[in-house]
């Protein structure tokens, strides 16, 4: 399709890949010559989601986490998936303050950040089979 791009990566687990993700995506996101504020909007919401399948989707075990970033237009759409436990109530975990690690404190924001940072957010989950996140960025300029 013209006007498109795509980029996926896959990568293990370990809370130092969190920081390649944010970097990989603010990389990918250049083309459309975004402002500092949607670059650091979109390192946010894909640091929470990747933070989100390390600490709940893996609990902490070393899996693989994909990334898949899709521009099409001025419009970044990017999945963030794990293959872990899966969410049993989805609309739950997505309520602001909602965490089921308030030992690791968790501060159960992790949602609400891609909420408020991306302009589409949706998640797919089944429980022992894993989560994907989709979010959705329009680039202004």
């Amino acid at each position: 399709m013209e006007n498109t791009n795509e980029m996926t990566i896959i990568f293990d687990s370990r809370p130092v890949n969190e920081g390649l993700a944010r970097v990989a995506v603010a990389a990918f996101c250049t083309q459309l010559n975004p402002t500092l504020e949607e670059v650091a909007d979109l390192k946010t919401a894909v640091s929470e989601a990747v933070t989100n399948c390390i600490i709940h989707g893996y609990e902490g075990e070393v899996h693989k986490i994909e990334l898949c970033c899709r521009l099409q237009g001025r419009e970044l759409f990017v999945d963030v998936r794990d293959e872990g436990v899966g969410i049993p109530d989805v609309e739950k975990a997505m309520e602001p303050m909602f965490t089921t690690k308030p030992e690791k404190d968790r501060s159960g924001m992790g949602f609400t950040f891609m909420e408020a940072f991306m302009d589409e957010v949706s998640v797919e989950s089944r429980v022992g089979m894993g989560t994907t996140v989709h979010m959705k960025k329009i680039i202004r300029r």
